[in-house]
């Protein structure tokens, strides 16, 4: 953060000072977590039913913090009082963006894929000059301006995911940090119980682009009607990315290597280069279409271009991480999150990696659907069984549609079981797989990742068969 002294702080947040020196500058970081707290830092103390930062707040000056940010006074401790913390960590957050006019603010969002294009973008945007992201998926009123505080005045770039739960969400957002560039990829059915509609998500969706200035970027996935269309909702320059022929940064003669890596022709409008991915999946053409479009914005030449996006690599975990065992055995661990248009992506990806190989598909509870529950879990399944996959483990009773979709496909070759918990999956997995396998995890939070972290556990010392094996994870 930018240094400010405790004055401009209370300023920016609209709070007054208590037993605080007002000419006392903040240094260091803001921190709502006591132990990263160090020499200059501001603490923000939380207030809680079981863990209340004010609790915290001594501990926290000993440690280097020269105040904190709070609700009521804590004696001895010198103060910034709010009525509400996290309220006023936002409006902090806009005070120093708006102190960085050098800084170049891209905002993105959409149903899937966020987390995954915010880490291409902040790749490319690295190699331009000194860029803040959000570590994973930080990307609400918290985790908004924490990042935003992280900024500096050697920052260029501040790369921001914008999540929503309703209508309201993303302009808040926006409000705290404003954009200059807005990407939206994609308008689908995750967190629909929470919005009702895609029609909804589509509206809550497009607040990103409502929040640009007439000299702002908007960058519209052109192969979505629901996002192409949000080209009517902004006042700035609009520039579209897909395979669509009236996208203007492109992706042309697309192919997949035997382990799901994509390569395509890109096309700009000045030129053309070979693009070789080195990440998994079809929907990486999408995603780093966008990056693409973002680093054409701000100046990268197209050759550049090109060969940053080959060297793109993955940098949140649990998304579309594939390795490869020592026993042959190739793991694709996207467990972090699911939603039926992301399920679609990873099984898609499974049967492309998966080709002349068997394939197993590890696959959990879908959360926040609504009443779209069922349908949108039977779907996942009867596109399990669509593509071909070979085995598939439905992880607990609340995924049970995913099992009965699958097996409702009467000419699939495969087979389902429905499982308790991720313990069984694991133990049928250790007794059936052999090399040359395929296995997918995925699921919505729902402890999918253990039967992942399971599966790496044993190649680094037992085989599938719980035997042990020589070497780990390739």
């Amino acid at each position: 953060m930018i240094a400010l002294s405790l004055a401009e702080v209370a300023s920016a947040v609209g709070g007054r000072l208590a037993g605080a020196d007002p000419q006392v500058r903040v240094s260091g970081p803001v921190e709502f977590d006591s132990r990263k707290v160090g020499p200059g830092a501001l603490f923000v103390a939380f207030p809680g039913e079981k863990v209340d930062g004010h609790d915290y707040a001594a501990g926290a000056v000993r440690a280097g913090a020269v105040a904190v940010l709070g609700t009521r006074e804590v004696p001895g401790v010198p103060m910034v009082l709010v009525d509400d913390a996290l309220a006023a960590m936002g409006r902090l957050a806009r005070a120093v963006v708006d102190r960085l006019p050098g800084l170049t603010v891209i905002g993105l969002t959409g149903s899937s894929g966020k987390t995954t294009t915010k880490d291409l973008i902040a790749q490319l945007t690295a190699r331009l000059g000194p860029t803040v992201a959000p570590p994973g998926s930080f990307n609400n009123e918290l985790g908004h301006p924490y990042t935003a505080l992280q900024a500096g005045p050697e920052t260029r770039y501040l790369v921001m995911e914008k999540g929503a739960r309703g209508v309201g969400h993303v302009r808040y957002l926006c409000d705290v940090v404003p954009p200059r560039i807005s990407v939206v990829l994609n308008v689908g059915v995750a967190h629909i119980g929470e919005f009702g509609s895609v029609e909804t998500i589509a509206l809550a969706k497009g607040e990103l682009v409502e929040a640009l200035p007439a000299d702002g970027l908007a960058v519209l996935n052109a192969d979505d009607p629901l996002v192409d269309a949000m080209a009517a909702r902004t006042v700035a320059r609009v520039i579209r990315y897909g395979e669509a022929a009236h996208a203007d940064v492109r992706a042309e003669d697309v192919t997949l290597d035997d382990r799901g890596r994509p390569a395509y022709t890109l096309v700009t409008p000045e030129g053309t280069a070979p693009v070789r991915l080195g990440l998994t999946g079809r929907h990486q053409v999408s995603n780093s279409l966008a990056a693409a479009a973002v680093a054409r914005e701000l100046g990268m030449p197209l050759a550049e271009t090109a060969t940053a996006l080959g060297a793109l690599g993955l940098v949140s975990t649990r998304r579309m991480d594939v390795f490869e065992r020592a026993d042959g055995i190739t793991v694709i661990d996207d467990s972090y999150n699911a939603n039926p248009a992301s399920m679609a992506v990873a099984l898609r990806a499974l049967a492309g990696i998966g080709r002349e190989r068997r394939t197993v598909a590890v696959l959990g509870y879908m959360a926040e659907l609504g009443p779209f529950e069922r349908d949108g879990h039977a779907e996942v399944g009867r596109l399990t069984a669509e593509l071909g996959v070979d085995r598939l483990l439905v992880v607990g009773e609340p995924a049970a549609p995913i099992h009965e979709g699958a097996t409702s496909v009467g000419d699939w070759g495969g087979e389902s079981v429905l499982l308790t918990d991720q313990a069984a999956a694991v133990e049928v997995l250790r007794s059936e797989l052999r090399p040359g396998d395929v296995v997918l995890v995925k699921g919505s939070r729902y402890r999918t990742w253990e039967v992942a972290d399971a599966l790496r556990a044993d190649a680094a010392g037992k085989g599938a068969n719980g035997t042990a094996t020589e070497g780990g994870a390739a």
